[in-house]
């Protein structure tokens, strides 16, 4: 009885761990020998040395990286920032904050394409916003958003940013709801401003959440904007707006390339992967200090 006690967990988990395998480690697997052995002259051998040489001597493939890394050290940033902003004047309970905590939080629960017809045609050269600055005379503004190799990322981070950001006003919000307010009494009759209780009060209460917003932020602008990009522009104008995720959808369903888009999977995986561990690694410091 005992024994069979002690073995059942284990055997109630033996579909998941099927399910496990099937869905997620037998994929995994075909990926990298996908990537890692082909055909090599005559034969069949280890190719992963030259698929790599390949990717890496892709200026196409080094666009989209960078557009990642660029996305990374803008985007990320912003949604912190602005997001931490937005909480602390919903938390103030600023007239109608129930109504803007609505609002502001809708754009996240949109699908993406969705949204990103919506904004092609908002940002297309005779688009709405065009429109709109020719007619209060600000033609000089009148940017051709997103068939410009030089504004589409940009417009492109503006939309993931208004998208996105509904998401870290929640997550701060619902911590500030339960912080002491003695604590922000204390700091009012220190003679703290409003900039001060900012940094010196709010932040540090809210450090492990911002830092699990950062790393769930990095890990978003790596592997889930997919969307965005093949909704609004599909990587272009030219290929101005690739991003790893495009490059791998790209190559294996249209150019035929599955090795090489297996190749650049895994340097795709190999990051997100670093990013989970090291959240990984800062919650459980963060649950170690305060228990």
């Amino acid at each position: 009885m005992l024994y069979r006690r002690k073995i059942m967990p284990y055997a109630l988990l033996i579909p998941a761990f099927i399910f496990l395998i099937l869905t997620f480690f037998y994929p995994v697997i075909n990926l990298f020998q996908l990537a890692m052995f082909g055909k090599k002259g005559d034969g069949y051998g280890f190719t992963g040395i030259n698929n790599i040489k390949i990717l890496f001597g892709d200026s196409v493939y080094i666009t989209a990286l960078k557009n990642n890394m660029l996305m990374l050290l803008i985007v990320v940033p912003l949604l912190i920032i602005i997001s931490l902003v937005i909480a602390v004047l919903l938390f103030e309970k600023l007239a109608g904050w129930k109504f803007y905590r609505f609002v502001l939080f809708l754009p996240y629960i949109l699908a993406i394409p969705v949204a990103g017809i919506v904004f092609q045609y908002l940002f297309q050269q005779n688009g709405v916003l065009n429109f709109l600055l020719k007619s209060i005379g600000l033609e000089s503004l009148a940017l051709n958003w997103l068939g410009s190799p030089k504004y589409a990322m940009f417009t492109i981070m503006f939309i993931i940013i208004w998208k996105e950001v509904g998401l870290g006003i929640v997550i701060f919000l619902a911590r500030l709801m339960s912080v002491d307010e003695t604590l922000y009494e204390a700091s009012e009759i220190d003679g703290a401003n409003w900039l001060q209780r900012l940094l010196h009060v709010t932040v540090p209460q809210l450090a492990a959440q911002i830092q699990f917003y950062f790393i769930f932020s990095m890990i978003t602008i790596l592997s889930w904007v997919f969307n965005y990009v093949y909704v609004i522009t599909a990587g272009g104008p030219g290929h101005s707006t690739y991003i790893m995720e495009l490059y791998i959808y790209y190559n294996t369903f249209k150019f035929g390339l599955p090795h090489i888009a297996s190749m650049a999977s895994i340097i795709l995986l190999a990051i997100v992967s670093v990013l989970i561990f090291i959240q990984y690694k800062v919650r459980g410091g963060l649950i170690g200090s305060e228990a």
